[in-house]
């Protein structure tokens, strides 16, 4: 009989996000980064990671919640929509589906 060893593999996941921001906040980030982390690969991701980390950080502090009956809030939500539940659902499906098919052709 054959055993093999354990392998132990490191996998990186990567994830896009795509924002558009003002031009000048851009460059600025562009510069600031650069400065920081040198003017090599991926001092931008360094930088963004940083910046959504301390992001995360100040929103976690904060004592966010919801106060309400949060079926009364949607309903005032929908309040102007004049269609009916099943139709609404097919058209969040479509529109859906429009949004996954217009990011694959990307």
């Amino acid at each position: 009989m054959f055993i093999l060893p354990y392998c132990y593999i490191s996998l990186m996941v990567c994830v896009m996000i795509r924002a558009r921001i003002d031009e000048k906040i851009e460059r600025r980030f562009r510069e600031l980064a650069m400065k920081r982390f040198g003017y090599g690969k991926g001092a931008l991701t360094k930088a963004i990671e940083e910046a959504i980390l301390k992001w995360i950080a100040s929103v976690e502090s904060e004592d966010i919640g919801f106060e309400g009956d949060p079926v009364e809030a949607i309903e005032g939500i929908l309040s102007d929509i004049k269609i009916d539940s099943v139709k609404l659902q097919h058209k969040i499906k479509d529109l859906w589906a429009s949004k996954v098919l217009e990011n694959v052709s990307d």
